[in-house]
């Protein structure tokens, strides 16, 4: 193995704590998780809120969007275990200095909320986090603008789908790489792939040296990774 492949958890810890809650990321900090990925919305009063859906429905006992909701009102809702909807700023908080990679995704593929980019990426410009964060969002059209603001930091589109002319589509887009679901032999720069929780498919990706990977259960991952690096 010639790159050591960094392990993500993929909204925090899900396989032992409400996905996108403070007490998977927080167990995650003090387990020695390596990355933590995430996923920004923004309420009503444009306050940056992380869940995976655009809607409260599935993750907590809410029901609708996210964005037709103030965070005073969200705060009424609740995940799993009673757990709060965090906000970004409970987050970065949180996250403080730990020796952590994170990814923030832009939830903007089916709503693109107004000047989350600036919003967002003003949040994160003003902690002094360890790392620079990486950037990602199914919606190319959000990194664009994200690079208007702040152009040297590392962007990364999402997709499921085959990328074709892969190294051509990253250089033309300024990207530092992509985050897909599928493994590419031709991606140039960082190339991440969600969401792996098959020890077997964990494993050949680790062999191949890819960037990252996400994944649901990052405890059981890293020690696979690691079994493979003493190997």
């Amino acid at each position: 193995m010639t790159v050591k492949t960094l392990v993500f958890g993929h909204r925090g810890y899900p396989a032992k704590f409400p996905e996108n809650s403070l007490a998977g990321f927080a167990y995650g900090l003090d387990h020695g998780i390596e990355g933590l990925e995430f996923d920004v919305h923004l309420t009503k009063d444009q306050v940056p809120v992380i869940m995976h859906d655009e809607r409260l429905d599935r993750t907590s006992d809410g029901t609708g969007y996210i964005h037709d909701y103030t965070l005073a009102e969200l705060r009424q809702f609740h995940l799993a275990e009673n757990e709060p909807i965090p906000t970004l700023a409970e987050f970065l908080t949180l996250v403080g200095t730990h020796d952590v990679q994170l990814n923030l995704e832009f939830k903007t593929d089916k709503i693109q909320y107004p000047n989350i980019e600036k919003i967002v990426m003003g949040m994160v410009h003003a902690t002094p986090l360890k790392h620079p964060v990486i950037y990602s969002s199914f919606h190319l059209p959000t990194l664009k603008a994200c690079q208007k603001l702040a152009p040297n930091e590392a962007y990364c589109w999402l997709t499921g789908k085959p990328v074709v002319n892969a190294g051509a589509f990253v250089a033309n887009e300024h990207l530092a790489g992509l985050h897909l679901s599928h493994y590419q032999d031709d991606v140039p720069g960082d190339e991440r792939i969600w969401t792996v929780d098959d020890p077997k498919e964990a494993a050949a990706l680790f062999r191949k040296g890819v960037a990252g990977i996400f994944t649901d259960d990052f405890v059981t991952m890293t020690a696979l990774r690691d079994e493979l690096t003493v190997d």
